[in-house]
C-alpha cells in the first residue's frame, strides 16, 4: 500500500525524476483535463466533479506520502497540482472544446500561467494555507491558487474584448 501512496503522490516518475516538479505535474494535470474534455464523451462538469474526488483523496494521499518520505510538502508529491489545475477552468468550461482549438490553446495557456504564478508565489494568504496540518497543507493552497486563478480567467473572459 505505501508503494501505491508514494506512486500516486509522486504521479510515478514523473515527481521524482524530472525538474521543477510541480510544474510537470501541472502539466499532467492539464494534459488529462484537456484530454478528457476533448476526446470522451463526458460532459465537463462531471470531468471537473471527477477532479474533486480525486482532490479530496489527496488529503490522506498526501498525509501519508509525507510520513513515508519524512519531509513536510514534498517537492515530489505532485498529486496536489495534477487534481487542482483543472479547477482553474470552472467558470470557462464553455471556452475548451476541440470546436475551437485556438481559444481552447489560449485559455489552456493563461489559465497554466495563473496558476504556476499563484502556486509559486503564493500571494494573498496562500502561503499561511499551506501551513495547516499534512496532506490539509499540501491540497489546500494549490486549491486556493486554483480557484484566484479561475476568478481572473473568468475576469478575462467576460471583460476582454478580444475573444
Amino acid at each position: 500500500m505505501d508503494l501505491l501512496i508514494k506512486s500516486l503522490s509522486t504521479l510515478g516518475p514523473i515527481g521524482r525524476n524530472f525538474p521543477a516538479p510541480g510544474t510537470f505535474g501541472s502539466i499532467a494535470g492539464l494534459l488529462a483535463f484537456m484530454s478528457l474534455i476533448w476526446f470522451t464523451s463526458l460532459s465537463s462538469i462531471n470531468i471537473i466533479a471527477g477532479f474533486l474526488i480525486l482532490f479530496i483523496l489527496g488529503i490522506p494521499i498526501c498525509t501519508r506520502a509525507e510520513i513515508l518520505l519524512e519531509k513536510a510538502d514534498p517537492p515530489e508529491v505532485i498529486w496536489d497540482e495534477f487534481t487542482s489545475i483543472p479547477i482553474v477552468f470552472i467558470f470557462c468550461l464553455d471556452e475548451i472544446n476541440p470546436g475551437s482549438f485556438n481559444k481552447s490553446i489560449l485559455f489552456l495557456s493563461l489559465g497554466f500561467v495563473l496558476f504556476r504564478t499563484f502556486d509559486i508565489l503564493k500571494p494573498f494568504g496562500i502561503r499561511k494555507l499551506q501551513s495547516l496540518p499534512r496532506g490539509i497543507g499540501v491540497m489546500i493552497d494549490d486549491l486556493a491558487a486554483a480557484l484566484i486563478s479561475a476568478c481572473l480567467l473568468y475576469f478575462v473572459k467576460t471583460f476582454s474584448l478580444s475573444f
